[in-house]
């Protein structure tokens, strides 16, 4: 029976797996936390789900507190989406601190496993789909932490492994020992957006592409300035004032940046879609992005960001513009 949830979603295969993520996928990242409406969290992750969205994507610190959208996720699954577990793909990930003295933080073998330990129990879960590291750990050797993410998943803690935060020259290091140790490797999580581009610099998607993995992009709206709400300035109910939130400050809403957003804007006015909806579009019109991570803070917002797949096409014209106004962005 076709479920009508799936209808306007749309999927790319992870890679060379035999997974596929939604074009879109919910971050857990802000709004998800002990510090924030709890009945607006269970809408906003119920309107994914009832959008097709199907992947949900946290970390062992996300909240605040740290641990907090682990726990309020897991409540919400267990008690509105316990019946639809095998619908979804849950990743989470360890990498920054979490925890007092020299085993909660980093890469080492000790740090994964009680990590993820602690994740699956805030999860009420018996395992993630995809368990990341969150960041390269220059105090443990490499070999050790992949070696404990392959191992990870020969528990059954985990079905696939990914890495979050690592630059090509990072994850090339790490390959070969996916290889050697045959862990399943599908997935990297860079940050990327317009106001963002390292990740065409840096060339990881090229490397992730030869190596038959895919690649899940966050940050896709700048920590929510690729929205309208920033054009005439800043509202007090936005993230910026938000005295918990450390990525996004009144310094980066600059004139030069509002006057971005106006030109943006008016080339999503005449392709019909919203700023959000444009920003979302641009990040997947390479096909080697398997899927743009999405935060919200609301369920409206979701339903309208979701509408981006229903336009991914640019002409070369709209592409010359949108990088003449972005100009020297890095």
């Amino acid at each position: 029976m076709k479920i009508d949830r799936y209808e306007n979603m749309k999927f790319r295969r992870l890679g060379k797996s035999g997974l596929k993520l939604p074009l879109i996928s919910l971050g857990l990242w802000y709004g998800y936390g002990d510090v924030d409406s709890f009945d607006n969290s269970k809408q906003m992750i119920l309107t994914a789900f009832d959008s097709g969205i199907t992947h949900f994507d946290l970390a062992n610190n996300y909240g605040p507190a740290p641990g907090s959208a682990e726990t309020n996720f897991g409540r919400i699954l267990f008690e509105q989406l316990s019946g639809h577990r095998d619908e979804l793909i849950i990743s989470t990930k360890a990498g920054y601190g979490m925890w007092p003295g020299p085993y909660g933080d980093g890469g080492s073998r000790k740090y994964l496993f009680s990590s993820l330990d602690q994740s699956l129990r805030r999860l009420k879960l018996d395992y993630v789909d995809i368990f990341y590291h969150h960041r390269p750990d220059p105090d443990t050797d490499l070999e050790e932490t992949v070696m404990a993410l392959g191992d990870l998943v020969k528990s059954g803690k985990a079905l696939y492994v990914g890495l979050s935060n690592y630059s090509k020259s990072e994850t090339e290091r790490a390959v070969p020992f996916m290889e050697k140790y045959n862990v399943p490797y599908v997935v990297a999580q860079p940050s990327y957006s317009m106001f963002n581009r390292n990740l065409e610099r840096d060339g990881l998607l090229d490397l992730q592409e030869q190596v038959g993995a895919g690649t899940l992009t966050y940050q896709v709206l700048a920590q929510g300035l690729l929205t309208e709400k920033y054009i005439s300035g800043i509202p007090k109910t936005s993230r910026i004032e938000k005295a918990h939130c450390e990525w996004l400050q009144r310094s980066d809403l600059t004139q030069e940046r509002m006057d971005q957003l106006r030109d943006l804007k008016a080339i999503a006015d005449l392709r019909g879609q919203t700023l959000s909806q444009l920003a979302i579009a641009w990040v997947l019109r390479d096909s080697r992005v398997t899927s743009a991570l999405m935060g919200a803070s609301s369920p409206e917002q979701i339903i309208q960001n979701v509408q981006a797949i229903n336009n991914l096409e640019f002409s070369a014209e709209e592409l010359t513009q949108i990088d003449k106004i972005l100009g020297g962005v890095k």
